[in-house]
């Protein structure tokens, strides 16, 4: 192994550290951000239109900071900024009521809009020596670590105060332990930039050809596809709305079953990661690894028919499926952007993306929420029909990737 490849594969760990320690505070506080807006006084309508516009505002603004990354080249410093903005995260232990915890809700996603595009870029630039499949699978195997644990913070926290339901100030405990993580995430970043601050080079020394400074044809498409096959995709906040009003679920069991959703989606990742990179080497095409696009609207399919459902069996199946495709969104969808955006653009490339990505989210969970007190078995209707869309969408997306 030659020493560029020892220096992706190190940052790519270190980046893994990053988002392990970042996953525990962020998903700690979503696996339960449904349930305490309830606690607070929120019905369904409220959380589904806050998880929408926090996802939306959080996505939306990618698109700025992703263009201004690329244009001052101040990846570092966009990624410091963004994560250092978790310190709201924390800060919900000191809410009492629902509208101030939105405040810090839609604060954490922004500080993600920040730094998403810039982190990877980095990160796209390390695995260009290792294989861009493998190398966001194993960024997302250690980010989903740090996923599982963070829910489990609050199990644990929540069995050990015994049974019944939780109190705001039981839920308020539990983000105040998520202060030890945030100071870890911001330890590791500043070591990740001192260890390798110029991490372009990792790239430049593997393209052979003249890169063009424009966003092709299949860019676009695949942009389609990803707002078609998104705009499906349910909430966990809603999932977990849902778990709590109906009783399926105690509230300790909640965050449990999303920390068990991010250990199937490391898992996912890694196969989905390593297929990416076969299809690619098997074709000789850098697009080629698309074709394991097909997974994502084929499993969500299932996702509505199992989660509103209020049999433990199906809601378990639910889960376990819905973090098969979290891990397909946080492995393929972000390693075909490096591959379809040359170096130039990169950063625009995942604003433009993970902007797409969050207006579909937005649209989605707002309607979800707002569908919800009326009629589930509608919600799961629509949300099928849309992911259904998505398959003629993912083969016009095939044939143009493969001709190209």
């Amino acid at each position: 192994m030659n020493n560029k490849k020892r220096a992706a594969f190190a940052l790519i760990f270190l980046f893994g550290l990053v988002s392990l320690f970042g996953d525990m505070v962020y998903e700690g506080a979503r696996s339960v951000n449904g349930p305490y807006l309830k606690t607070l006084g929120a019905n369904a309508a409220i959380v589904g239109l806050v998880a929408g516009i926090a996802e939306f505002l959080g996505y939306a603004i990618r698109l700025l900071s992703g263009y201004f990354a690329d244009k001052t080249k101040a990846y570092w410093l966009f990624t410091f900024i963004g994560y250092g903005l978790l310190v709201s995260v924390p800060l919900l232990a000191l809410t009492g009521i629902w509208q101030v915890a939105v405040v810090f809700i839609i604060i954490e996603r922004l500080g993600k809009a920040l730094r998403s595009p810039a982190k990877d870029t980095i990160l796209s630039q390390a695995t260009k020596q290792v294989g861009t499949g493998i190398g966001f699978a194993i960024a997302e195997v250690l980010d989903q670590i740090g996923a599982i644990v963070g829910p489990l913070i609050f199990t644990v926290l929540f069995v050990v105060l015994g049974k019944g339901n939780r109190s705001l100030l039981d839920y308020q405990h539990g983000y105040s332990l998520l202060w030890i993580p945030l100071i870890l995430v911001m330890l590791c970043i500043v070591f990740a930039y001192r260890r390798l601050p110029n991490p372009e080079i990792l790239e430049t020394s593997v393209i052979k050809t003249q890169e063009t400074d424009k966003l092709g044809k299949v860019f676009w498409i695949y942009t389609i596809f990803t707002f078609v096959t998104t705009l499906g995709f349910a909430n966990f906040a809603l999932i977990g709305y849902h778990f709590k009003t109906r009783h399926i679920l105690s509230d300790a069991q909640i965050p449990l079953f999303y920390a068990l959703a991010m250990g199937v989606d490391a898992v996912a990742a890694l196969i989905i990661g390593k297929a990416y990179d076969i299809f690619k080497a098997r074709r000789s095409n850098e697009k080629a690894g698309l074709i394991t696009l097909i997974a994502i609207p084929a499993f969500s399919l299932f996702i509505p028919v199992f989660v509103f459902s209020t049999r433990f069996s199906f809601v378990l199946a639910g889960v376990i499926i819905w973090g098969i495709v979290m891990g397909a969104h946080e492995t393929v969808m972000k390693s075909a952007i490096a591959d379809l955006t040359p170096l130039k653009k990169r950063g625009t490339g995942y604003g433009i993306f993970n902007t797409v990505y969050g207006l579909a989210i937005f649209i989605g969970s707002a309607f979800t929420g707002l569908l919800y007190e009326y009629s589930i078995p509608a919600i799961i209707i629509i949300s099928v029909v849309v992911e259904l869309a998505a398959i003629p969408v993912f083969f016009i997306l095939k044939k143009r990737s493969l001709d190209s």
